[in-house]
């Protein structure tokens, strides 16, 4: 397990509040994680959902965002950003990982 540290720009401190007020449920988090898939083997995974236990998982406070990560992830996590883009062809959020020595071309998975 790797203490976790991550950033979220501005916009995307924004959006996901924005997300956040959306949803209904009581102690609502951000939980990043990630997947097996994805042509460079893993793959980002963000879900709006109640806070987990506290058995596993780290829970931090970044730009007033509750956000959750599991110990499993955390390697691969630390020291990520996460961005939001609004582009004429669709927005969406990006993430930006210093640990990937790979990623894929579609810019949604990484080794």
């Amino acid at each position: 397990m790797v203490e976790v540290t991550l950033t979220i720009t501005d916009a995307a401190a924004e959006r996901l509040r924005a997300v956040l007020s959306e949803e209904v449920g009581d102690d609502l988090v951000l939980i990043i994680s990630t997947l097996s898939g994805g042509c460079s083997g893993h793959l980002y995974d963000m879900q709006v959902a109640e806070r987990p236990d506290d058995s596993g998982f780290q829970h931090l406070d970044v730009e007033g965002i509750p956000i959750s990560v599991h110990n499993r992830d955390s390697w691969r996590l630390n020291g990520i950003e996460v961005n939001y883009l609004d582009t004429l062809m669709g927005g969406g959020f990006k993430i930006e990982n210093p640990n990937a020595d790979r990623g894929c071309g579609c810019g949604k998975s990484f080794g």
